[in-house]
């Protein structure tokens, strides 16, 4: 199979600077929108009414229309609402300078305007308003090309092969209950986002959803609010959105044994997929930890090198959930580690790279969901019964042993770790070994 079939219209279009059109009766004000956009790399066409302005793309459809709204003969509502009628996939973004809170809805209702901005305006805004709106409009062209291409590769692999007619047909659902997920609502939709992600293959497989089932399953034991427990689930569907466009090799590698050009490149796609995000009102949230869950708790991560209590609890919780995953996929460190050994890997890295008590509740979900990969499990002196055995050394901070391997701990034991803690005002987590 190719699989740059059908990609021929949105190479074309890519290739192609974006076509803007600004339409104002003003002819001062069209200037002053040139003069804002020259040596932008923008198409940039101009129309005194909208009549001209209809009349211009239907000689030629722009991807983006910036409009006044108060002009003669047809305001900016009504301009507005035809294109969207007769062009839908252009952007729409309004442009008002009186103080008509009425008209503005009015425009936003019937035009399906992306976004208005009042005169006067800020350069540096009405730019970064552009290139949201025209980024947007590529991200959605991109994932009904993925899905259109998708449906058609399953049909070849039929075809070509009858002896997998029934994973063709699984795939085929899938694929259908996508469509028809995106058609119900917001929520379904990230799901398609996420599939899109996943059809890279390699590493990315499977990833998203193992990570969002392990973040929603996680939030919930640690008491996260129904809202906030959806939108870290939303977050960890989309956490590597801002990896499109970027190459196998540094997606399906480990980050530890990338060079320095590659490792850079990864470490810009928490804040790629922020901006490709932010633009869809009810993704902000999850946009804000996608673009956090790579800080670490000690402030050693990227990209705003945030720590403690200042990185979101979502952020948190999700940047455990998924380097669980990528340690046993090996692509966090050089070797794919077992479920036993990425555990003890999150631990060691306990008040390092991970919040503590997000660790703490994350063991305890691991051993009680799944014992017999686990045999050992992580507790507070105030969880401590007597009868329990020490799975490892207890260590002091200042290094030196408290209690050894094999030891039974006591009630009187119990007790004075009970106090050491107290009186240090730290957490002490003592690792006993799971009941058989």
């Amino acid at each position: 199979m190719n699989p740059t079939v059908g990609a021929g219209e949105t190479a074309l279009e890519d290739a192609r600077p974006a076509r803007l059109l600004f339409v104002d009766d003003e002819p001062s004000i069209l200037s002053a929108l040139k003069r804002a956009f020259r040596g932008k790399g923008y198409e940039i066409r101009s129309a005194t009414s909208a009549a001209e302005g209809l009349a211009l793309l239907d000689q030629e459809p722009a991807d983006l229309v910036l409009s006044d709204m108060r002009m003669p003969e047809m305001d900016g509502a009504e301009f507005l609402e035809r294109v969207f009628s007769r062009w839908p996939d252009t952007k729409r973004v309004l442009l008002t300078g009186y103080a008509d809170a009425g008209a503005t809805v009015a425009a936003i209702n019937r035009g399906k305007i992306w976004r208005y901005i009042a005169k006067p305006w800020h350069d540096d805004d009405l730019i970064l308003t552009v290139q949201q709106a025209l980024a947007h409009r590529r991200l959605m062209q991109e994932n009904a090309r993925l899905i259109d291409l998708t449906k058609r590769q399953n049909e070849e692999l039929r075809q070509l092969n009858a002896g997998l007619e029934k994973k063709v047909a699984e795939r085929t659902e899938q694929l259908q209950h996508a469509l028809k997920s995106m058609r119900q609502g917001f929520v379904n939709t990230v799901h398609v986002f996420s599939n899109i992600m996943e059809l890279r293959g390699g590493e990315l497989a499977g990833h998203s959803r193992r990570v969002a089932e392990l973040t929603r399953t996680l939030a919930q034991r640690i008491h996260m609010t129904d809202s906030d427990v959806q939108e870290a689930f939303l977050a960890a569907l989309l956490h590597d959105i801002g990896k499109l466009g970027m190459s196998d090799t540094a997606i399906n590698r480990p980050f530890n044994t990338l060079g320095a050009e590659a490792r850079a490149e990864i470490m810009k796609h928490p804040a790629k997929g922020e901006l490709l995000l932010m633009p869809i009102e009810q993704l902000r949230g999850a946009a804000n930890l996608i673009r956090h869950h790579h800080e670490q708790f000690d402030g050693r991560g990227y990209p705003d090198g945030k720590s403690g209590m200042a990185i979101p609890l979502g952020a948190r919780v999700l940047a455990v959930a998924n380097d669980y995953d990528a340690l046993q996929r090996g692509t966090l460190v050089a070797r794919a580690l077992s479920a036993t050994d990425a555990l003890r890997f999150l631990v060691d890295n306990r008040g390092k790279r991970y919040d503590p008590s997000v660790i703490d509740q994350f063991s305890q979900l691991l051993a009680e969901s799944r014992p017999e990969d686990f045999p050992e499990r992580p507790c507070r002196p105030d969880s401590l019964v007597p009868g329990m055995q020490l799975a490892r050394d207890l260590l002091h901070r200042d290094g030196y042993l408290l209690l050894a391997r094999g030891q039974v701990l006591s009630q009187g034991e119990i007790a004075q770790l009970k106090r050491l803690e107290d009186a240090e005002q730290k957490p002490i987590t003592v690792y006993v070994e799971h009941p058989a």
